[in-house]
């Protein structure tokens, strides 16, 4: 008999498990609103030349997106990198970015969007002067908010030499560098 509830058992185990991963997942049940130049938690996050403010949280989300809306100050971006787990979408309000995806270099104005799927390399820099405001989104969530916290403790300005500098944060965090950032 023993033998028995021993074989048993890993299945029983295992069928508890896939029904527990189906469940659906608890989702908010009242909206909210964060106002303009206004971060969803009230942070100032100063973050590689300009303001990053957390619109929607992965907390508000259980996971399934987070979006920033970012005023850029100046010229420039961050390192040619690659998110393991995420897509990444940028939707430009203000001024003129160079975004490039795989190999797809596209200059993006007020209104224009682009998509970077997971595992692709990409990077975006503003090539405008004055400031320019663009809108990233992440899907999934993943540790974007923790990311760009742990930046934030770096300095406001756009890292120097980012592509060797950088590369354990933003391993930590389930990116790649994959070479420097676009020349502006």
């Amino acid at each position: 008999m023993k033998r028995r509830l021993f074989i048993q058992f890993p299945l029983v185990a295992s069928a508890l498990i896939a029904d527990a991963q189906n469940q659906p997942v608890a989702r908010p049940k009242k909206g909210f609103k964060v106002e303009a130049k206004r971060d969803r938690y009230q942070e100032e996050l100063l973050i590689m030349g300009g303001q990053f403010d957390c619109k929607v949280s992965g907390k508000d989300t259980n996971g399934d997106l987070c979006i920033y809306d970012t005023f850029r100050h100046e010229k420039g971006g961050p390192a040619l990198h690659l998110h393991h787990s995420q897509d990444e979408w940028f939707y430009v309000i203000k001024g003129e970015f160079k975004v490039k995806v795989g190999d797809d270099l596209f200059n993006l104005k007020a209104g224009d969007a682009a998509f970077a799927p997971r595992t692709i390399p990409h990077a975006f820099a503003k090539i405008s002067d004055g400031e320019a405001q663009m809108l990233v989104l992440f899907q999934p969530a993943g540790s974007m908010e923790d990311f760009f916290e742990q930046m934030s403790k770096l300095g406001k300005n756009i890292p120097k030499d980012q592509e060797h500098k950088l590369k354990a944060l933003w391993e930590a965090h389930g990116m790649e560098i994959v070479g420097p950032p676009l020349q502006v």
